[in-house]
């Protein structure tokens, strides 16, 4: 199945997403959208439904454990030595950059976010208007899935990093709108960059899979609103070897 276009539609869940980390203590208040806060209220009724009365999951719970497993790793390879650098793809309205430089940035931690022109334009507008642009801190436009022209990989990394540098890519909430085919061009592109770099580097990312986000009823039906809400949702990898192999590909 090809990738579908308009990827731009992808961007009410980054407004969501922005507000579940404010609303647990994570965020800034100048990256809770009020689109994020509407969205989030509109989910409020199934949520606690799932959660309560049918014995499901959380899609809240769900986006906190991913996002706080993340920041795990990434600290624990900043904290190594292993990393100094980092390139967040599909940032959206994370968080996470503010956190780390506040916390790392006086040790020299060069964050980079990095979303489609749109996304980009708006959270660069947003930090900028709120004071919260520092020293290491840029938000740039990139299409990960280019191979050439200003916006792809090797521009942003050529104009932003340093190869000499251990560098952390991070896809969070990302692989899950890419089929198979897209998915993989994405993971050998970064695989390449990664493996040509002196410093080195982490590549940090989720990924929902077939047979564990469909066993439930309530996760079968946050699926197919997502599926319609954004830009198309693929749960072709069924578990884990499923995944360990396509990764190995």
């Amino acid at each position: 199945m090809a990738r579908r276009k308009d990827p731009a539609r992808v961007s009410p869940t980054a407004h969501y997403t922005g507000f579940v980390w404010y609303r647990h203590g994570m965020s800034n208040a100048a990256l809770a959208s009020r689109r994020g806060r509407i969205f989030h209220a509109a989910l409020w009724a199934p949520e606690t439904l799932s959660r309560r009365l049918l014995g499901g999951p959380s899609l809240e719970a769900l986006l906190l454990r991913r996002h706080r497993v993340i920041d795990h790793l990434l600290t624990r390879a900043i904290e190594s030595g292993e990393v100094g650098q980092v390139l967040e793809i599909a940032a959206g309205l994370s968080p996470r950059g503010l956190r780390l430089l506040e916390r790392y940035g006086p040790l020299g931690l060069r964050y980079i976010e990095a979303d489609l022109p749109a996304m980009a334009a708006r959270k660069h507008q947003t930090l900028a208007e709120a004071g919260l642009l520092t020293e290491g801190h840029r938000v740039v436009a990139i299409d990960a899935l280019c191979e050439s022209g200003p916006t792809c990989l090797d521009a942003i990394a050529a104009a932003h990093l340093d190869p000499t540098v251990g560098t952390a890519i991070v896809t969070e909430g990302l692989l899950n709108y890419f089929d198979g085919p897209t998915r993989l061009s994405l993971w050998t592109r970064l695989a390449a960059w990664l493996g040509a770099q002196p410093g080195g580097g982490v590549y940090l990312a989720d990924l929902s899979l077939g047979h564990e986000t469909l066993t439930h009823p309530v996760t079968k039906v946050f699926a197919h609103l997502l599926d319609r809400f954004a830009s198309g949702v693929y749960l072709d990898l069924e578990d884990v070897d499923a995944a360990a192999d396509a990764l190995k590909a």
